[in-house]
């Protein structure tokens, strides 16, 4: 296993092991991060099945110190497949700085992938969509969203009222970023590797508001955003760590920021 030098910014930093450099196993096609915690009844099928419907990905595992042995588990996988990365940090510090430094931990690679895709590891995003959303980014775009609003997505398992809550949020996101997405907030999502470079130093966020944050900074930059459809299922095993007080703060943010529309759109 190769030590990885984190970038002195990254926040938390801990243990951070790769099973293999870039240079022996070829340049990864994408990198697909998995914020966790306390995932490990699903962490190892979910590394599996992604291996096996892009056996050339790098699979980086972002943890907040996982009590049930998460990173441990993503650890004993990396005997077994190339090209796994597990980042461990300090404590529970939420999913905007889980993604930020994810995104400066592959950007830190030799030669890091031209696709960062972000998804939860609850099973709530669907694998098989993968190819999908980096087929679609390489055609030209920099953000590519799994959309759970996209004509043609289905919501599994939802309640009525958070389908409401999470609609009207995404109305009040889009429509003060003045972009015609449906869904702002949903967390499937692949990047180019030139849009996280560019806005990397612009990401505060801590918790879920990352994901309009993100969106924000494409729009007002000039990037290229597409949604495709997808199916969301609502956590097949465990129960919602989206909590009222996120869900809050998350509201907090669309209505106090202001975002700026870009001109010529």
């Amino acid at each position: 296993m190769n030590q990885i030098v984190l970038p002195s910014n990254v926040v938390g930093r801990g243990s951070c092991t790769l099973s293999s450099t870039n240079s022996e196993q070829g340049k990864p096609a994408v990198a697909i991060m998995l914020p966790t915690y306390c995932e490990a009844g699903n962490i190892r099928s979910l590394i599996r099945k992604i291996k096996s419907l892009k056996p050339d990905s790098l699979i980086v595992v972002i943890d907040d110190s996982s009590h049930d042995g998460t990173a441990s588990i993503a650890r004993s996988l990396q005997k077994k497949h190339n090209n796994i990365l597990v980042f461990t940090r300090p404590a529970k510090l939420g999913l905007g700085t889980a993604i930020t430094d994810g995104f400066k931990l592959i950007l830190s690679l030799e030669d890091p992938p031209d696709y960062i895709i972000t998804m939860d590891a609850d099973y709530s995003h669907n694998p098989l969509t993968i190819p999908e959303l980096l087929a679609t980014a390489e055609k030209g775009y920099d953000l590519v969203i799994g959309s759970r609003y996209k004509k043609g997505s289905r919501i599994i398992g939802w309640h009525i009222i958070r389908w409401l809550i999470s609609r009207v949020a995404n109305f009040i996101a889009s429509t003060m970023v003045g972009m015609r997405i449906r869904d702002c907030t949903s967390g499937f999502r692949c990047y180019s590797k030139n849009y996280v470079r560019e806005v990397i130093g612009h990401l505060h966020s801590q918790t879920y508001e990352i994901q309009i944050e993100t969106v924000k900074q494409a729009w007002t930059r000039g990037f290229k955003v597409k949604e495709i459809p997808m199916t969301f299922e609502n956590r097949k095993r465990g129960k919602s760590k989206l909590t009222i007080a996120e869900f809050q703060g998350f509201l907090s943010y669309i209505l106090k920021t202001k975002l700026p529309v870009k001109k010529g759109h």
